[in-house]
């Protein structure tokens, strides 16, 4: 069975790369969290953010720069905000922890928050969205990591942002609405994934320390490096320059947090908010507005009628449940990139094959 037609099965991959956190020091409900967290990411096809960051949560953990146990520092805590210092704890544990809190106060009040500072890495946002699906809520995600830098502003030619994502999920009559953006046209993921195979993107994503447009990811390894463009590009970045500020305030504004301050390694800075549907106009009638705007969305007379208009994450949900149901592909790529940490703790990818 070759790497592409081989399919895995869903709940070996979670129970695999539980054991595999677990034998480098994580303790075994993070692991778990963690595992099933990073396999949602590839069910949905986020296959940049889901086991293609085992190995490094693995090396992360062995240099003690992701903690491997403890809770979460309350710094404020008041009934719809609250703050907590992740102390580099996992973060795909952090968000989860933060949704248990966050969900019986936003049915009680209508609407809480959470920002965490120092969390460590927190892996795919579509795959919390799936929560908010399930609650009845409206979930509002951002996440920034002010330890490293890859987008310029707009105009600009050095780094100052990540991408930023920004995740909005909500259900509807048949399913949910899940998206899964960022303030830059492509992610640090995504480029490295094509650095590494010799590839180049379709468009002019990236931009070279000249503020030459470029196709190439290599250009961000240069030195001076160049930077991932905004969303938008270089005639209509500044949308994106903007989101990145909306996600920089939400997330290290609000932490008190962030780039201002000596950086320690890969990590997050997240912002949640939920919203309980019944607090507000009720189920029934957001559910009546929703859906006619989905309606309106699907129907809508296609520019290429063999690709007709789809909602944000609908595609995802499908595939999550064909590969539930027939198995998981994954990229190429990740099982080499796992083979060290197996041939340390004694584990096999291939273990999980259906």
């Amino acid at each position: 069975m070759n790497s592409t037609s081989a399919r895995y099965d869903a709940a070996a991959l979670t129970h695999y790369a539980a054991q595999l956190l677990q034998r480098a020091g994580l303790a075994e409900t993070m692991a778990r969290t963690v595992a099933d967290t990073l396999v949602q990411g590839d069910l949905l096809g986020h296959d940049t953010h889901g086991l293609a960051l085992l190995a490094g949560y693995v090396k992360e953990l062995e240099s003690g720069a992701m903690k491997r146990d403890g809770a979460p520092l309350v710094i404020s805590d008041r009934p719809a905000a609250v703050l907590w210092d992740g102390q580099r704890l996992p973060g795909p544990w952090l968000v989860h922890q933060g949704l248990d809190l966050l969900l019986p106060r936003a049915r009680e009040l209508g609407t809480a928050s959470l920002v965490i500072r120092r969390s460590h890495h927190i892996a795919c946002l579509a795959a919390y969205l799936l929560r908010a699906l399930e609650e009845d809520m409206l979930l509002v995600l951002a996440c920034s990591d002010p330890n490293t830098a890859s987008v310029a502003p707009f105009g600009g030619t050095q780094a100052v942002f990540t991408p930023n994502p920004l995740a909005l999920g909500f259900p509807i009559g048949d399913g949910g609405v899940m998206v899964d953006i960022s303030a830059s046209i492509t992610t640090n993921g995504m480029s490295n994934r094509k650095r590494q195979a010799g590839e180049t993107f379709d468009h002019e994503v990236l931009i070279d320390a000249k503020g030459l447009p470029s196709k190439d990811p290599a250009v961000l390894f240069e030195q001076p490096p160049g930077t991932l463009l905004p969303v938008g590009g270089q005639t209509h970045g500044h949308k994106g320059y903007g989101l990145a500020l909306l996600v920089e305030s939400l997330t290290g504004g609000l932490a008190g947090h962030g780039r201002a301050d000596p950086p320690e390694g890969w990590g997050a800075t997240v912002y949640l908010t939920l919203h309980d549907l019944h607090a507000f106009g009720g189920k029934a009638a957001f559910l009546r507005q929703m859906d006619h705007v989905a309606a309106q969305c699907r129907t809508n007379p296609p520019v290429d009628a063999a690709r007709p208009v789809r909602l944000p994450g609908e595609r995802g949900l499908q595939r999550r449940a064909e590969q539930l149901a027939a198995g998981v592909h994954l990229a190429p790529s990740i099982a080499p990139a796992l083979q060290a940490a197996e041939q340390r703790y004694g584990l096999k990818l291939a273990g999980a094959l259906r």
